[in-house]
């Protein structure tokens, strides 16, 4: 009987875990501090259970696609792939999620990057 009520219990959380994760949806913007002056990030972001999609804004200005999205709790990670002056790079991304914005952290050919988001104002 108590194997049966502890099976029960995990069921019941495995299925309510999603609930739980950030509210990660919608429009974020930052900056990055570079040596050529601040960057301005933009991203969208779309959750969907534990897969995240969304867009963020390249060097250019054009949309890319995030891939690989995944959502685990607070926890989020992406890829996206950039044109770096005629050179294919993927980037890896990290973030934790909380009330204040979003911590994340980009891995740029194996150093850590790190900037915050906030929720973007919205247009009226």
């Amino acid at each position: 009987m108590k194997t049966m009520l502890g099976t029960l219990l995990l069921g019941l959380l495995l299925v309510a875990a999603p609930a739980f994760a950030a509210n990660v949806d919608g429009d974020w913007s930052g900056s990055l501090d570079t040596d050529n002056g601040p960057v301005q990030l933009s991203y969208t972001f779309k959750a969907d259970g534990a897969k995240l999609s969304g867009t963020t804004t390249g060097p250019d200005g054009a949309k890319l696609t995030i891939k690989n999205g995944k959502v685990d709790g607070d926890n989020i990670s992406f890829t996206v792939d950039v044109d770096m002056g005629g050179n294919a790079m993927t980037l890896n991304y990290k973030g934790l999620v909380s009330a204040d914005g979003i911590a994340m952290t980009l891995d740029f050919q194996g150093m850590p990057v790190k900037f915050n988001l906030k929720r973007a104002a919205k247009q009226t």
